[in-house]
């Protein structure tokens, strides 16, 4: 914790650590350069490149945001929600699916199974940063 006195103070905010979940190096750049650039203040950003790496990565490291695609070799991002929510150690991570549009039936199902948000590819980073402040309940502090 920051004493209250010091400079670091005034900013209130905690570094959010966070994992990137999609097949496709190029969106995984993407989407860390979107977390970059809308302002909240970014820890650690680990990547996986799909839903069963991403879980080997949850196993190694504490993270407070998962973003992650749907369709994914080896393990879905369906599968991946699913699995998470399943895991005691798991399930009070949210999961902001970040994928191409998709039915609004698949949506429901993904937030059924325990996925916190859907943001539609392509997003502008000012869409990423309100949903994260809503998810992560901020969404009152301007920052």
């Amino acid at each position: 914790m920051t004493p209250a006195g010091s400079p670091e103070g005034k900013e209130k905010a905690v570094a959010l650590d966070m994992l990137v979940v999609d097949d496709s190096p190029v969106t995984r750049k993407m989407v860390r350069r979107a977390i970059g650039l809308c302002g909240l203040e970014i820890g650690q950003v680990w990547e996986a490149g799909d839903g069963a790496e991403a879980l080997s990565r949850l196993a190694e490291h504490r993270v407070d945001l998962v973003l992650a695609d749907i369709n994914m070799p080896v393990m879905n991002g369906m599968e991946l929600v699913e699995r998470m929510s399943a895991d005691p150690a798991l399930s009070k991570i949210p999961v902001i699916i970040v994928a191409t549009p998709i039915s609004e039936q698949r949506i429901e199902r993904l937030l059924d199974i325990g996925a916190r948000a859907y943001l539609a590819k392509p997003f502008r980073p000012e869409a990423l940063k309100d949903l994260v402040l809503e998810i992560l309940g901020k969404g009152e502090s301007h920052g």
